[in-house]
């Protein structure tokens, strides 16, 4: 299978909620928007695309729409404590996680989107002991 793109969609009773939320807060930028469905694009290179689609709406089959649970989106970036400090500490986003470093290789914090979507912002630092040699 050729896959020419791939990306998340988030089935949600937030959509204008997490559209705000993703696009003020992440730099996402709107390529589509309806009332039911909006497609979302971080520019740059790669660009990296969301979409959030009303979990109600009928081209989700019966008995699958359902608001999004379980999921957790992983933000890499070049300075995790600047972002803790910019959406935790001026934002004021309540963390799941407090920041903090992992033995497996990252330091991080974790928010929640308007849906319930877990952010979890990281920056990869070396890994300790165990973790060290489990890398390929």
């Amino acid at each position: 299978m050729k896959t020419n793109s791939f990306y998340p969609v988030i089935g949600t009773a937030a959509l204008a909620e997490s559209r705000d939320f993703y696009t003020r807060l992440f730099g996402f930028e709107v390529t589509f928007e309806a009332d039911w469905y909006i497609s979302l694009r971080l520019p740059g290179d790669p660009g990296y695309e969301l979409a959030l689609l009303d979990h109600t709406h009928p081209t989700i089959p019966e008995g699958h729409r359902h608001p999004v649970r379980g999921l957790v989106l992983n933000f890499e970036v070049d300075d995790v404590d600047a972002e803790y400090e910019r959406l935790v500490g001026r934002e004021g986003l309540r963390p799941a996680l407090e920041l903090r470093s992992e033995d497996f290789g990252q330091r991080h914090f974790i928010v929640a989107d308007p849906s319930g979507v877990l952010i979890d912002v990281i920056t990869v630092i070396e890994p300790v002991g165990e973790y060290a040699e489990q890398y390929a």
